[in-house]
């Protein structure tokens, strides 16, 4: 094994000396492989063991850091309890303890008598007499230099894995600290940015945050590093929309008697912010620059139609749009949704257009069923205008002719490269419209989405009801199945959610994959649950993950053709999915989920003429989520709600972003979010290929690879 001395940021663990094979598992289970990632591995909290407490001011259930003499040790067994006790007597200038640990007998040698010791832990009573219940502990070797490492000062705590504990952190990460300190360079621009923002230099912020002299010092650490990884994803965000702006795309003018004509013949009428939503979008198109704007809009308000006037006006120029969905479903729903829009052979004023349906399985063109290779040649040679499929449209052998228009569902994170891929032919790039149905909010757009441009819709549809949303405790669900019958015998459909398992923080597959057999499980009792106790005289069908995409097909075409009065469903249950007959959504351990996902499933009801109904079947009637959910029908003020609680994570999906939590944490504070673009703006503006700082580029390289933004 590599000597600690020789170690570099690089060396990997394997290498490192008191690095076993066992903490070596372990520490890959964190995703800590090298030198680096182990000291880049920061506490998420602190205890505050630097005041030292005499003996006679301790009080019960106080966490203390004591200071003293052993005057006394002794294992004691407790055989009816197979249980050994160490008992120790601690006496400072002010009194005498007794201090214990359980089933720790190799203390017994570790401390003699006459030892001076730190200790830290808890003050606990029995029978009147007050003790130091298992403290941490530390020897003085030199009492007027004592080097501390876990107790006598400000503690670090760890994310943890199982057999891998903070103060085994501390000692592995201390003395590696120490050894290689100088190897760690600074990165961000001293004058533009440290001393401008009055932030530490990477030496002293690593120590800090690792061993802080103080709590406020541990906070200047912090500060520090979520600035830097702030600013960092701010230059990324802001060179990509810098680079983009030099690309060329085709200026696709806007048609306006074509699509007030399309809009004047829709059954409905567009809201207002629909109508702005399609402007923004339409005036994006005839610029020469490729747009990049997410739409994002509530779930039902009608994001579909505002793309496809889009489509509309792209197709009538014979130019190509791909339109990309998450699932093979999805993409159907859409493929069928345009169809009836765009296929309107009654109407001559409307431009022919071939729309055509890429899966695994099964290709169409309009209402015709084709094999791979006829679909292929159409979309070669321009005779197919609107291409929908799910992510096998960037496959190599899906060549377009002339592709002006990418459009991703539920998907913001396609970047210039995905673009290139597309169309790998063009001496131009294609124009794209991200749409989402999770409501951002807008630190969150400001910061993650800084690239995109924004159009909101946050005014829904002419006639929505609101769905009338319910917290159902145990006592009341006799009740609610009740009601949920007669609905259903009143002709309407019915969606039951199964609780979602808590995911381990075990990058494990094989577990993972345990997780979802899991939830499949809990479909499955709810289903027999439901069909045989419940419902026996409804039909009640299931759909989970895994399930081949046929089943799950035929299961939705059943619900459709009201052939089956409940379907019973994983977490993963569509987005986007359809059915204006369904018309009550139960969710089951509802407290199990976030807002934003509470959020969407109720948007799968209340789609049609009827009153629809959310109930959330919960033990926790007093759930912060759960009230705000019956308090508000604004998903934006839910997301708002929700970043307020839980933080970003559960509306982005942390691993996406692969963002500290602290960092996380930081991007509710839009004041920080500011500084941060404006200071990755001036260092861009000065020198946009970074060709100055060759620290800070290769960091950012490290970095992108790390939040994988693409």
């Amino acid at each position: 094994m590599q000597n600690s001395n020789k170690a570099t940021l690089l060396t990997p663990i394997e290498k490192i000396s008191k690095i076993g094979p066992q903490y070596q598992k372990r520490l890959k289970r964190l995703g800590i492989e090298t030198v680096e990632q182990l000291i880049f591995h920061f506490p998420h909290r602190y205890q505050d063991f630097s005041k030292i407490t005499p003996v006679k001011e301790v009080e019960i259930e106080k966490t203390v850091c004591l200071k003293g003499e052993i005057k006394d040790i002794r294992i004691v067994r407790l055989f009816k309890k197979r249980m050994q006790i160490i008992d120790a007597k601690l006496k400072d200038s002010s009194g005498e303890i007794s201090v214990v640990w359980f089933n720790q007998p190799y203390l017994a040698s570790t401390f003699k008598k006459g030892d001076f010791v730190f200790l830290a832990g808890k003050i606990v009573s029995k029978k009147g007499k007050k003790y130091l219940s298992s403290p941490s502990y530390e020897k003085i070797i030199n009492e007027e230099n004592p080097d501390l490492t876990h107790t006598g000062r400000i503690i670090p705590i760890y994310p943890e894995t199982e057999g891998m504990s903070s103060r085994w952190l501390r000692f592995i990460v201390k003395p590696l600290l120490g050894k290689i300190k100088n190897e760690i360079k600074e990165s961000l621009p001293q004058k533009e940015v440290l001393e401008k923002n009055n932030l530490l230099n990477i030496k002293e912020a690593i120590w800090q945050i690792h061993f802080p002299d103080s709590l406020a010092r541990a906070e200047e650490a912090k500060k520090r590093f979520v600035f830097e990884e702030l600013f960092n994803l701010s230059l990324i965000i802001l060179s990509e929309k810098m680079k983009l702006n030099k690309e060329r795309a085709i200026n696709i003018e806007m048609n306006v008697g074509l699509i007030k004509s399309f809009v004047e013949k829709l059954p409905f009428s567009l809201t207002a912010d629909q109508k702005k939503a399609a402007w923004q979008i339409l005036k994006d198109l005839e610029k020469t620059s490729p747009m990049n704007r997410l739409l994002n809009g509530d779930v039902g308000s009608g994001k579909t139609i505002v793309a496809l006037l889009a489509i509309l006006n792209t197709a009538e120029k014979n130019l190509q749009t791909a339109f990309m969905a998450p699932t093979e479903i999805l993409a159907k729903q859409h493929f069928e949704t345009v169809k009836k829009f765009l296929k309107n052979n009654k109407d001559r004023s409307m431009p022919k257009i071939k729309v055509g349906l890429i899966t695994a399985k099964e290709n169409f063109i309009d209402g015709k069923k084709i094999t791979r290779k006829e679909i292929l040649e159409k979309i070669k040679t321009g005779k197919c205008q609107v291409i929908i499929g799910t992510h096998a449209l960037i496959q190599e052998k899906v060549e377009f002719k002339k592709l002006a228009l990418i459009i991703i569902d539920e998907q913001h994170r396609f970047g210039i490269d995905q673009r290139a891929r597309l169309c790998r032919k063009q001496n131009f790039l294609p124009h794209l419209l991200s749409m989402s149905a999770t409501p951002i909010p807008r630190t969150l757009t400001l910061t993650l989405y800084g690239d995109l441009d924004l159009s909101i819709i946050k005014e829904m549809p002419e006639g929505r009801k609101k769905v009338i949303t319910e917290i159902i405790k145990p006592e009341k669900r006799k009740q609610a199945y009740g009601f949920v019958r007669k609905e259903i015998k009143a002709g309407r459909q019915a969606f039951v959610i199964c609780p979602r398992i808590e995911p381990s923080n075990s990058t494990d597959e094989k577990k993972q994959q345990e997780l979802s057999w899991f939830e499949v499980k809990a479909v499955k009792q709810e289903y027999e649950k439901l069909s045989k106790d419940i419902f026996p005289d409804l039909k009640i069908a299931m759909l989970h993950g895994k399930m081949k995409t046929d089943e799950k097909e035929k299961t939705l075409k059943g619900f459709r053709d009201k052939k089956i009065d409940i379907i019973v469903a994983t977490s993963v249950i569509e987005v986007g999915i359809d059915f204006p007959n369904a018309t009550i959504m139960i969710i089951e351990g509802a407290e199990k989920f976030g807002l934003a996902q509470l959020h969407q499933f109720r948007g799968r009801v209340g789609r049609g003429k009827d009153q629809s109904y959310c109930f959330l079947f919960s033990e926790l009637g007093n759930n912060p989520r759960l009230k705000a959910m019956k308090s508000f029908e604004d998903g934006f003020k839910l997301a708002e709600k929700d970043l307020a609680l839980r933080g970003p994570g559960d509306l982005t999906g942390q691993r996406q972003w692969g963002l500290p939590d602290f960092v996380m944490a930081s991007l509710k504070n839009i004041e920080l979010i500011e500084k941060t673009r404006q200071a990755a703006k001036e260092i861009l503006t000065k020198d946009p290929e970074l060709k100055k700082y060759p620290l800070l580029k290769n960091r950012l390289k490290k970095f992108q690879r790390r939040i994988h933004l693409e």
